[in-house]
């Protein structure tokens, strides 16, 4: 058995470790609270798989927050900033953070054109920013399962809008598979499994 020679990963028309960046916009203790749309023990335990994936294949990651300087808003959430380590995070005011100056420079230095995009809420804090990167030849992946609104109907209504407009709607098994594309590639190969088990893809089995 052998695979064809690898593609040019910069290139690929599918998502791969160098051509992909994560974005997170804020998992924040109230907008975590006010989702609805489901359970949000299961939403944390998702976006934190999410970080997850993007480093374990050194994807750039892109963290923001809104009203955390001002003393609004607390910080992110601590289980995600575990998972991402030690990076910067974009405080903004603004509800769309492609509005916000330091945010948008810094999807813009990653240098990446496939954007995996989270965020809450779906109805706002993704949609928009999706809505505008599109408008500027981005390709957009809402990690569906990571990401929730402050009702099911908000967040399925933000999904279609954004699909409408030329969004690539995944999951988190779908991204770790694109990625890993290969067993052969032992470098990560552990890691997916890990990843599968602590989400419940893959059953420990002792």
């Amino acid at each position: 058995m052998s695979s064809y020679p690898i593609r040019d990963p910069e290139k690929d028309h599918l998502l791969t470790p160098q051509n992909a960046a994560l974005i997170i916009i804020d998992y924040q203790p109230t907008q975590i609270n006010s989702i609805n749309s489901m359970n949000r023990k299961e939403l944390i335990a998702n976006i934190v798989a999410t970080a997850q994936i993007a480093k374990a294949y050194n994807l750039p990651i892109i963290l923001s927050t809104v009203n955390v300087k001002n003393g609004v808003n607390k910080d992110t959430i601590p289980q995600i900033r575990e998972a991402v380590g030690n990076i910067p995070s974009y405080d903004r005011t603004s509800i769309n953070a492609w509005e916000d100056k330091e945010f948008y420079e810094a999807v813009k230095a990653t240098g990446r054109k496939k954007l995996l995009m989270t965020a809450l809420w779906t109805e706002a804090c993704l949609s928009f920013p999706a809505l505008d990167a599109m408008m500027e030849g981005y390709e957009v992946y809402p990690v569906v399962d990571a990401v929730g609104g402050t009702s099911l109907l908000a967040h399925e209504t933000a999904l279609r809008r954004m699909e409408q407009a030329g969004a690539i709607l995944t999951t988190n098994t779908q991204v770790l598979c694109e990625l890993q594309r290969d067993w052969n590639r032992n470098e990560t190969a552990a890691a997916v499994v890990h990843i599968f088990q602590e989400t419940g893809v893959f059953l420990k089995l002792e």
